[in-house]
């Protein structure tokens, strides 16, 4: 994992904007999706973001792929992550992969996966 001491800190969550969801579904898929990277973190990290005031951003992504392709490139990079599945209850079919979470981390290894996406 990247040194994160000193470093401005954050958490980026993808969401995928090609599968219609309603507002309170996506709220609900990026909730899901930081509170799973967030168990992923180390505690140490963990403590550092929570202290630092918990900085997020919400992303959005085209398709299943370029979130399947952040999530490898997060794994590579050795940053936590996590990505949610729908269970189907609702709006979409079970197993839909909704979003993604990197982070906690420092700013500058989250951007360096996600700095090309444009807000949700």
């Amino acid at each position: 994992m990247p040194d994160t001491r000193l470093a401005t800190m954050k958490q980026a969550i993808v969401a995928r904007a090609d599968i219609g969801m309603g507002e309170g579904k996506l709220a609900a898929q990026v909730a899901h999706a930081s509170l799973q990277a967030y168990e992923a973190t180390d505690q140490s990290v963990r403590r550092e973001w929570k202290g630092s005031g918990q900085k997020k951003i919400v992303l959005q992504a085209d398709s299943e792929a370029e979130l399947f392709e952040l999530a490898e490139r997060a794994e590579v990079d050795g940053l936590p992550h996590a990505i949610v599945r729908d269970a189907g209850h609702t709006q979409l079919e079970p197993g839909t992969a909704t979003a993604l979470a990197i982070g906690p981390a420092a700013e500058t290894a989250i951007d360096a996966v996600t700095g090309h996406l444009s807000l949700y």
